[in-house]
């Protein structure tokens, strides 16, 4: 798409300004002045208060609870206005309001899910540890993580945070002697639709640290040789680095497919899938495609790993409900200087014309990739960024492409919870109403 296009098409979907409401509401003001002379009356404009709370607590080494809360802005009514003066003419007067007022701009929809995962391990011999992903725990405008709590017969258990992945771990210990190890973990996750508005710039910067991270290879998505030529043919003469984003897009939609038969949500071997032409896999090998191509000409990207939660507006095969253990997914997002980090999701475009056998004229695709750039549903919750992540107290293995799955370790052998006959695993999400 033509950079001029691609612009025009974005800002179709900000709303428009409310300059011609104003225009009518003079109007209507001017006659009613011109035919009904009265006083004018005066209100004070409605003011906005707010806060948000946040508590911690902590129990026994069984249990510990770490709780966060917030109060969502509250609008007050704006007070009654005096009453008017009577008119000094024999006729009673007549109440003059001010027609040029614009409503408050709503609040945001939040909702609110609780996550609750199960664990049990069988015929596990030895020291054990396991390891499970949490909700992302800085905030951002579209999920909040409000904390978590948990249980089992483990001897110990806690949360570890990687700053630089903005990743948060949590972990449990069973003793070689322990009986079947056993665990429970819920948490609160807020969560909004995310969107991408071009007609709006101005974003705060990103740390420098946090985009030159965003620039680098990993083990599996290399930066150079033919990531980077299949980059530039993408992009071919395009400059702005939004329509490049787009344009790399595109090209990732147009030559990828959705392989559902690949466990999990795929290897991210990107180096692999171009070298031997085959560009088939599930979101993460989709996402880190795309990521790789950006990343190679200079556009900073990165994959947010994370777990549908809830049923979708858009297509069925992109939501989830009930048992929720196989439904890993991997979106992306890149970086632009005035926008900051914008949010693509091409392996949807993928899984829907898969599972709904959509046609490259059908209007539903059509519609549906002009939407997921720029667009995530709230249906999901973003786990963490890492790619080459080393687990904390693990014995050997060596580093994961990515942390999305459970994992364990017993007597220095590792295995996730694709691993049906060792690991018993469930979790289920439910809305918080309130």
């Amino acid at each position: 798409m033509k950079r001029r296009n691609f612009l025009a098409a974005s800002a179709l979907l900000s709303l428009l300004a409310p300059s011609s409401v104003l225009a009518a509401n003079k109007k209507k003001a001017a006659a009613q002045d011109a035919a009904k002379p009265a006083a004018k009356s005066t209100a004070k404009p409605a003011g906005k208060t707010g806060s948000r709370d946040t508590t911690r607590t902590s129990g026994s080494r069984d249990s510990t609870r770490a709780r966060h809360s917030y109060r969502r802005p509250v609008v007050e009514k704006p007070s009654t206005p005096p009453a008017l003066a009577s008119s000094p003419a024999p006729t009673a007067a007549v109440e003059q309001r001010n027609a040029i007022s614009l409503p408050d701009e709503p609040q945001p929809n939040w909702r609110t899910y609780e996550i609750t995962s199960q664990i049990t391990l069988n015929q596990v011999k030895g020291k054990l540890r396991l390891w499970l992903p949490l909700a992302q725990y800085k905030d951002t405008s579209w999920q909040r993580s409000l904390g978590h709590f948990w249980r089992g017969n483990f001897d110990s258990a806690g949360i570890y945070r990687d700053p630089v992945a903005d990743m948060e771990v949590f972990y449990a210990d069973w003793k070689e002697s322990s009986p079947t190890p056993q665990l429970q973990i819920n948490s609160q996750v807020a969560k909004l639709d995310r969107h991408f508005d071009i007609t709006r710039r101005g974003s705060a910067a990103e740390r420098s640290e946090v985009l030159r991270r965003c620039l680098q290879s990993s083990n599996l998505v290399p930066i150079d040789g033919l990531v980077r030529r299949t980059a530039e043919r993408a992009i071919g003469r395009i400059k702005d680095p939004v329509a490049q984003g787009k344009a790399i897009y595109d090209w990732v939609v147009e030559n990828t497919s959705f392989d559902p038969a690949q466990s999990g949500i795929g290897r991210g071997d990107v180096e692999a899938m171009l070298d031997s032409g085959q560009l088939s896999g599930k979101s993460a090998d989709i996402a880190l495609l795309f990521v790789g191509l950006c990343r190679s000409i200079g556009i900073p990207a990165r994959p947010v790993f994370g777990l549908r939660v809830d049923s979708s507006r858009l297509f069925a095969g992109l939501g989830a409900t009930g048992n929720l253990r196989t439904v890993q997914h991997c979106r992306a997002e890149f970086y632009t200087p005035g926008y900051g980090w914008i949010p693509v999701d091409p392996g949807d475009v993928r899984k829907a014309i898969h599972d709904e056998h959509l046609g490259n004229g059908d209007a539903k695709l059509v519609v549906l990739r002009k939407l997921l750039f720029g667009f995530w549903e709230m249906n999901w919750i973003a786990y963490n960024a890492a790619q080459d992540v080393s687990l904390r107290g693990a014995s050997g293995g060596g580093p994961l492409p990515f942390l999305v799955l459970p994992q364990a370790e017993a007597a220095g052998v590792r295995f996730d919870s694709t691993d049906v006959q060792r690991f018993v695993y469930t979790v289920n999400a439910s809305r918080v109403e309130g």
